[in-house]
């Protein structure tokens, strides 16, 4: 059985993998995200390593200004 610290870790680290995928391919730095999303720049980064528990808040606004539907990211991400 996966303890919930494990399954938190590995959903975390699967949707940040998601997000600087997604970041990457379009050719957009943290920065760039981060300002757009009205974020800080370290949350972005803290996000794409897993160490930062996204908001089903933050989520919509990163995803609007990849221009991707949150539900995307999440399905890249295996959740």
């Amino acid at each position: 059985m996966v303890s919930n610290a494990a399954l938190r870790n590995n959903v975390l680290r699967h949707f940040g993998e998601s997000l600087r995928e997604e970041r990457k391919r379009q050719g957009i730095s943290q920065e760039q995200l981060a300002l757009l999303a009205d974020v800080n720049r370290t949350y972005v980064g803290g996000v794409e390593r897993g160490e930062e528990n996204i908001s089903l808040l933050t989520i919509p606004k990163l995803s609007a200004v990849l221009k991707v539907k949150p539900s995307a990211l999440l399905a890249q991400a295996g959740l």
